[in-house]
């Protein structure tokens, strides 16, 4: 995937193009995205971190413009509902359209996920948005992502990072994500494979391993404002009701995966997991670095 050239940042005044503001702009950029040691600490002890206002109103409004056109075509990166038909999750969205190959470079994905997983390449392992239609929008069963990635696609290890955009103000009225706190911290909890609850097969977690975890870390449920960002862990169980409100929510969602925790088979569709696992680069890391360090 190619390399943009030119990172600009849409909330910030006479923004010029990475390589040619100042040494220090840059790395105020830089410094902007990074995690604090506070979230960093709370991802690690929680499994996810809240990130408020990362995204600004004009960038989300340019984004749902965009998704709208790709989410109205018939095709099969576009999974329907089950009950309703219509669009639960639309994908490969960074090889339909140039705004979202912009968009998983960015550096407020790439930085955080730098600092999580350390000095390692990373690839876009999938590429999203899940929507919850206003009305019909379906559940999503309890379950982690690394089950299905390593059933499914053969990944050896829960490294995986999966990182939200919310493209609508989420409450607790329109199916938001409930995560389980703690839960990866002892590992992949046991699964099963659930073909039938929805249109998407999904390695799920049963009620009474879903009830041990919650005795012990409780429910936490992110309510925030179109523009929050929001990074969670491979093993980190979670899942969301149905939508009952007559107000939609859809997430966008970039999943990055170590290169060298790729996946081991192709058994799904290139638009479950991408085969291409060309590093992703950050257009500002790319111009600091070949500028030296600061």
């Amino acid at each position: 995937m190619a390399v943009a050239l030119v990172y600009q940042r849409a909330e910030m005044a006479n923004t010029v193009g990475v390589g040619t503001e100042s040494p220090k702009a840059r790395l105020a950029l830089l410094h902007r995205d990074r995690l604090s040691p506070k979230r960093l600490e709370c991802f690690a002890r929680d499994g996810f971190v809240v990130l408020p206002d990362r995204f600004t109103p004009d960038e989300v409004a340019d984004i749902n413009a965009t998704l709208a056109t790709l989410i109205s075509e018939d095709r099969p990166e576009n999974i329907r509902e089950k009950s309703s038909g219509v669009v639960r999750t639309a994908m490969a969205l960074h090889v339909r359209h140039e705004r979202f190959a912009r968009l998983v470079e960015d550096p407020r994905f790439l930085v955080p996920a730098h600092q999580i997983l350390g000095d390692t390449d990373v690839y876009a392992q999938q590429v999203k948005v899940n929507v919850k239609a206003a009305f019909t929008g379906e559940q999503w069963q309890w379950h982690y992502d690394f089950a299905t990635h390593h059933h499914e696609d053969g990944v050896p290890e829960p490294l995986a990072l999966n990182m939200h955009i919310f493209l609508d103000d989420v409450t607790e009225f329109n199916g938001p994500l409930v995560f389980i706190p703690g839960s990866h911290l002892d590992g992949p909890a046991p699964t099963a494979l659930d073909t039938a609850t929805t249109s998407c097969p999904l390695w799920t977690v049963g009620p009474d391993v879903v009830g041990t975890l919650a005795e012990r870390g409780g429910l936490a449920c992110p309510r925030s404002p179109a523009g929050t960002a929001l990074i969670f862990g491979d093993a980190l169980v979670h899942g969301s009701p149905p939508n009952m409100s007559p107000w939609q929510r859809r997430v966008f969602s970039l999943i990055v995966n170590p290169v060298g925790n790729r996946q081991r088979n192709d058994r799904r569709p290139d638009h479950f997991h991408h085969r291409d696992t060309t590093p992703l680069h950050s257009p500002a890391q790319v111009a600091y670095h070949s500028k030296g360090s600061l």
